[in-house]
């Protein structure tokens, strides 16, 4: 079967672990016919734009995106790409993943981690409604509705139930946040009364962030709003090696964008040094989303096959490869 999907390469080191996630996804087998448009500050120096009209024109063929980081610059009055495709495209799922690699050394290797983060993805603080009420005092609203609410926890419970997970865990702050938490809240309650055959727990934000680093182990799948979300799918990801490593995805109804969750790293661009591991890991889970679960299933062991004999690691892992000779022991582990 041939597939059309948007290639969105990104900024700083992102063409280059585009350059090497396309390399290995077409060494699958899989037949892909790449779109290519740029997002970012390339796309703002040539178009005017920092998320252009090509880049939906494209997602509106395809339905299907594989995203390199993009640069937003801090407090310069540019909104992040990222927000403004999952508000325009509505995907409402940030799903990630985490999950020890085997041969990577961290202080929690010797741990069972494996969890996955289920993060509302287009509300809460980051609806962006903010004013100056008075001068020198800011007002940001944080909006939580029951529609996203009960989305997001459906999507969750709607995944432990067909992949045969064992328990939901709802992140929030209801104590103090009593209206927007509490809405939350309850949705995922009523969401969970549905799914009798999946234990459902809740934690508080902050007790939370303690338990996860003291017993990460406990977990399995998360939903969280997206503020929370947003900063527990990144505290996860150092346990396991940080955003270099973990995949990402941002799923709609229709529409799904794959990405790497790391930034443009314009320090080592250029240098060969980029790891690919996060975008290519989250080309495994775009394979899955399409239906090609064999390839994506091979991607994904030439990956950890990669790491476990750890000749062929980049630097930043403790290895000393290039991010094509990463690559190219990949390709040679499909």
């Amino acid at each position: 079967m041939n597939h059309s999907i948007t290639l969105i390469p990104g900024d700083g080191i992102g063409p280059e672990v585009a350059h090497a996630t396309v390399r290995a996804v077409d060494a699958t087998g899989v037949f892909i016919a790449w779109e290519r448009v740029d997002a970012g500050i390339k796309a703002e120096r040539e178009t005017g734009q920092f998320l252009p009209d090509a880049v939906f024109t494209s997602l509106a063929r395809t339905h299907v995106g594989l995203k390199g980081p993009v640069a937003t610059p801090i407090a310069a009055g540019h909104s992040s790409v990222n927000v403004a495709l999952r508000k325009k495209l509505d995907l409402y799922v940030n799903f990630r993943p985490i999950k020890m690699l085997p041969g990577l050394k961290t202080r929690f290797s010797d741990l069972p981690i494996d969890m996955i983060i289920f993060r509302e993805n287009t509300e809460d603080l980051y609806s962006g409604i903010e004013h100056e009420v008075v001068t020198d005092v800011v007002e940001s609203l944080k909006v939580i509705t029951k529609v996203a609410s009960m989305k997001i926890a459906r999507a969750t419970f709607e995944y432990a139930a067909r992949e045969g997970r064992r328990k939901v865990t709802a992140i929030h702050k209801a104590n103090i946040m009593k209206m927007s938490d509490g809405l939350f809240l309850r949705c995922c309650r009523e969401v969970a009364a549905e799914y009798t055959a999946v234990e459902y727990g809740e934690m508080i934000v902050d007790n939370a962030c303690m338990q996860l680093v003291m017993r990460p182990e406990i977990f399995d799948l998360l939903v969280l709003p997206n503020l929370y979300g947003d900063i527990v799918s990144d505290l996860t990801a150092g346990l396991v090696g940080g955003l270099g490593i973990v995949p990402g995805a941002n799923l709609g109804t229709r529409d799904a964008v794959f990405e790497a969750v790391h930034g443009t790293a314009p320090d080592i661009a250029g240098k060969g040094w980029a790891n690919p591991t996060a975008l290519m890991q989250s080309a495994a889970l775009m394979l899955r989303h399409i239906g090609e679960r064999d390839a994506a299933n091979r991607l994904q062991r030439a990956i950890e096959t990669v790491y476990r004999g750890s000749k062929h690691c980049t630097r930043d892992v403790g290895g000393t490869a290039t991010t094509d000779e990463f690559t190219d022991a990949v390709i040679a582990n499909l």
